[in-house]
């Protein structure tokens, strides 16, 4: 065991590893009886492949590069792909990123267009494709630009001829639905066909808000009719909608203040916990119903299980397992099975994707025949000995008004290295982004990369944050970059008053909303004293008059309130506004493609601070959007950030190349 200073402690855990092990499987399904999903590939340009898991338990990438199944829907995107057997092979549709044109795959052959491309704005995009092979149609979600400004788009259902005789004819697709809202989620079909079930909202309101369930008819001709909408509104808001088996409509709603599953409108399992989330990508699923009537679920407060709901009795069995959080996608096989039709043998496997403190996200299955859960894919590997993960600590601070603060603690941890005994650890508070989003507690080897070295980090799920039901959600209406702000203030002075971390070696650290709240927090607060700023919102009047994409275009009407109403309060609040107030140095790092957050807001913020002489370094990256993907990028992120720590805390950490910093 060596004694060194914190910071200085020699660790496996370097940033090329950090970066192979970036993203995680996303979108679980089933094509017959095998499971399907996606997976990423930072090692080759950050694209996500299809990858298969054949049924005597092989893994194959299904497409090789450059191939990315990635769909730019809403910018966030949503489900990318689906799949059936046809002739005993697979048949399956996706949509590739460069293009955003839906492809039809049948392993052996190459991929075949099958929706047009179009000169206009974003062009078409689409999300949640299902394939209806009885209609020879793909259904699912049309995103097409109708000007080149980023709020100039319609959203409709739509379907896409099966036989390729779109793939240059945008008259070929037939719409579904007419444009009336802004915002629609793919439809969801009863078990005889015979109607569809989807999500729809409007400006200025998120999903998180308030959305509306709508049901329609579908006649012989594939024709919706008598659309209606029959929950939500305003100030409900449905996360997912789904059919059961005998046709009764299941769907997630927060209107008792937690996200809560009702069964035609009749509450299941009342709870002060979580069923749903906040859909930020279309096709995110929190539970999906069972042949036979119960219910696999993603739920939790604060953290998420895997268990299945028995709607009769209300109650919920979990899922036993290492695995303490679980992402938004699920799959049943057999869920598909036609109303009346018996479901195929091994009907009661559910896919998920789980992770812990201890393992990355893999895809698990649930067997809920015996009760058995397992990895099936994308196993968690111990590239380095776990005794250099971190060891987290779950607490609840106290804030101003004696709000609580939920947050995840992760102490420097290395089993070869102590600190001196008078020695305390610097630490860093990191924001996630959203804001309407939280910090899960998995394995995150970017954060062991800190801690194993003797940087403390505090994840902090601030008052906006999801997970603790309606009321803490709206805790940042209208007080964005107030709440957040004080918030990582008041976790960060609490460990530094009880002892827990060196009052002058603190630093703030966030990405997208995030990063808003690092840079608002270096504008008003002496708390930190240095950040890291990573693809940010700086100009609230810029982003929110035009600067973004459309889905958040009014997102700040809940955040800050009404530009129309409360100019003055954008301009406040931005640090864009505020550079003179900057005084502690700061790394800025900007994906130059990023259209959410875009490089205009560094630079008109970088403008702003010439002549201040604060250290500090911007990084711009090419090929990079809205959160980075590239391993090479990543590791230069990693690298750079530790080198603005060493710098400014006093730090010798070993093998990092030295981030210039100008004045």
């Amino acid at each position: 065991m060596q004694t060194l200073a914190y910071g200085s402690w020699p660790s496996p855990i370097h940033a090329a590893l950090a970066a192979a092990h970036d993203g995680r499987p996303e979108f679980v399904g089933f094509v017959g009886d095998e499971a399907w999903w996606t997976e990423p590939r930072p090692a080759e340009g950050g694209r996500r492949t299809l990858v298969r898991r054949r049924a005597d338990g092989r893994e194959e990438a299904v497409l090789p590069a450059p191939w990315n199944v990635r769909s730019r829907v809403i910018e966030y995107g949503g489900r990318p792909w689906d799949g059936t057997v046809v002739d005993g092979r697979p048949l399956v549709v996706f949509v590739n990123f460069a293009d955003q044109r839906l492809y039809r795959y049948e392993p052996g052959g190459e991929p075949r267009p099958l929706t047009p491309v179009s000169q206009v704005g974003g062009g078409l995009r689409w999300a949640e494709p299902q394939v209806l092979t009885g209609r020879g149609e793909v259904w699912g979600v049309l995103e097409e630009f109708t000007g080149d400004g980023p709020t100039d788009v319609r959203r409709v259902l739509a379907a896409v001829p099966l036989d390729g005789s779109a793939a240059q004819d945008r008259d070929a697709v037939r719409e579904l639905t007419d444009a009336r809202h802004r915002f629609v989620t793919g439809p969801r079909l009863s078990p005889d066909g015979r109607r569809a079930a989807w999500l729809a909202w409007d400006h200025p309101r998120m999903p998180w808000d308030g959305t509306e369930l709508i049901v329609a008819g579908i006649d012989d001709a594939g024709t919706f009719r008598q659309a209606r909408t029959v929950a939500g509104g305003a100030d409900e808001s449905i996360a997912q909608a789904e059919w059961a088996a005998d046709g009764a409509l299941l769907y997630a709603s927060d209107r008792s203040g937690w996200w809560n599953l009702y069964r035609d409108g009749v509450p299941l399992c009342a709870r002060e916990e979580e069923f749903g989330g906040p859909l930020w990508k279309l096709g995110q699923r929190w539970f999906a119903p069972l042949p036979g009537g119960p219910i696999a679920v993603v739920h939790g407060r604060g953290a998420t299980a895997l268990g299945i709901l028995d709607p009769e009795t209300g109650e919920v069995v979990d899922a036993a397992g290492p695995w303490t959080e679980f992402a938004p996608t699920l799959a049943v096989y057999g869920e598909r099975s036609e109303m009346g039709v018996p479901p195929p043998e091994g009907w009661g496997r559910v896919v998920t994707v789980g992770a812990s403190p201890r393992s990355a996200y893999e895809v698990v299955e649930l067997d809920m025949r015996t009760g058995r859960a397992r990895v099936i894919g994308a196993e968690h590997d111990d590239a380095v000995d776990p005794a250099y993960y971190p060891e987290p600590q779950i607490r609840t601070f106290t804030g101003p008004a004696g709000r609580d603060i939920h947050a995840h603690i992760y102490p420097p941890h290395n089993p070869g290295c102590v600190a001196p005994g008078d020695e305390l650890p610097p630490y860093v508070v990191w924001v996630h982004g959203g804001p309407t989003s939280r910090a899960p507690l998995v394995l995150d080897l970017e954060i062991a990369y800190f801690t194993s070295r003797g940087i403390g980090v505090a994840e902090v799920n601030y008052g906006g944050s999801t997970g603790h039901g309606r009321e803490y959600r709206g805790r940042l209406r209208e007080q964005w970059g107030v709440v957040d702000v004080e918030d990582c203030a008041a976790v960060a002075l609490a460990l530094a008053e009880e002892g827990t971390a060196d009052r002058a070696r603190l630093a703030i650290r966030g990405g997208s909303a995030g990063g808003w709240t690092s840079a608002a927090s270096l504008t008003v607060t002496d708390v930190y004293a240095c950040g890291t700023i990573l693809y940010p919102i700086l100009d609230l009047a810029g982003w929110g008059a035009g600067e973004t994409h459309d889905f958040e275009s009014q997102y700040l009407e809940t955040l800050i309130g009404p530009l129309a109403e409360v100019p003055g309060r954008y301009a406040e609040r931005s640090p864009a506004e505020h550079a003179d107030r900057i005084t502690a140095p700061f790394l800025l790092l900007q994906g130059l493609d990023d259209v959410i957050c875009p490089p205009a807001q560094c630079e008109r913020f970088l403008e702003r601070m010439e002549g201040r002489r604060v250290p500090h370094a911007y990084i711009a990256f090419e090929g990079e959007g809205h959160g980075f993907r590239r391993a090479d990028t990543m590791i230069r992120v990693l690298e750079s950030e530790l080198s603005l720590y060493a710098q400014v805390f006093g730090l010798n950490p070993q093998g990092v190349p030295t981030l210039e910093l100008s004045k």
